[in-house]
């Protein structure tokens, strides 16, 4: 574990204004697998529920900006509440706020523009949709706290990153319905078992710090419990494909998906943090996959 960091200083990112650079790492923008992650339950939603080709890649588009700046504005709630564990912690010790690279007042000040970015793009969408927008404020605040109090704070990471799915049901139709709730379970289990895998990076240090982690509830369960929310993710996709009336196409059209989500299963080694990373990366092939099946069965 020693040296272990998923920062990444190189790329586009060392390429920025060198004042800018600490802003873009404390974004997380070097690593978007964050934002994709939170969008993909949203293209889950306009591929089943779009009423047309333009709409869709419209919609699809205003999640895509929205994912980058309230994911960002999330990492700096995160490292604002966390800066004091960060520097404990060799995953994250090299985070701007642990490492004095952005004081708490201009992080405060970047906050306010992401969230800014953020607004403008939530007031482009219906009232359904703009409603549950502003409900998921509070999550995303909370779940910083969460690893304080509770064992398991991938429960709270798991009502806000799939919060894109009823969201995204509500922005398509103008109501939430059976289908915004199955799609939003379906992504709740999703996270709940990338995320576990993802805990496994910094197990041993949650543990000397004291914070809640479900690699740390779960420990060499973590296979299992990982199976069992990834069976059950199928199970409400096709459930989810069913309620939105998709033809029967849409079921071999998800066996990519079933396949990449298998070999996290299968080939999981909690000891080795970087495998962890890249299972856990793996993801936004999955939930592309599961994306297209759903186009798949509307063709």
């Amino acid at each position: 574990m020693q040296g272990f960091t998923d920062i990444r200083r190189e790329g586009w990112v060392a390429r920025l204004p060198e004042g800018w650079r600490p802003y873009a790492l404390l974004a997380r923008l070097d690593r978007p697998i964050g934002s994709w992650l939170l969008v993909l339950p949203g293209f889950w939603a306009f591929a089943l529920a779009a009423p047309s080709w333009a709409e869709g890649l419209r919609l699809a588009l205003l999640f895509s900006i929205g994912a980058i700046a309230m994911r960002g504005a999330g990492c700096v709630v995160n490292d604002l509440w966390d800066r004091d564990i960060d520097r404990r912690v060799e995953r994250t010790r090299g985070r701007p706020l642990a490492a004095g690279t952005v004081t708490p007042r201009q992080a405060i000040g970047f906050l306010a523009l992401l969230c800014l970015i953020g607004l403008l793009v939530l007031v482009q969408l219906n009232r359904a949709a703009i409603l549950l927008g502003l409900a998921a404020l509070l999550p995303i605040v909370l779940y910083p706290l969460a690893k304080r109090v509770i064992a398991m704070p991938q429960v709270i990471l798991g009502c806000v990153f799939s919060w894109a799915a009823p969201e995204g049901i509500a922005a398509a139709t103008g109501q939430l319905g059976a289908l915004g709730l199955v799609l939003w379970l379906a992504g709740f289990v999703w996270i709940l078992g990338y995320d576990t895998i993802y805990a496994h990076q910094d197990r041993e240090d949650d543990a000397k710090v004291g914070i809640g982690s479900a690699a740390l509830l779960l420990g060499a369960r973590t296979r299992g419990f990982v199976a069992l929310c990834y069976g059950l993710l199928v199970g409400l996709l096709v459930l989810a494909g069913w309620l939105a009336g998709l033809s029967w196409w849409f079921l071999p059209g998800l066996l990519p998906a079933v396949w990449l989500l298998g070999q996290q299963v299968i080939t999981l080694d909690i000891d080795d943090p970087a495998h962890c990373l890249r299972l856990f990366q793996s993801n936004r092939a999955a939930g592309l996959a599961i994306a297209g099946a759903f186009l798949l069965g509307r063709l």
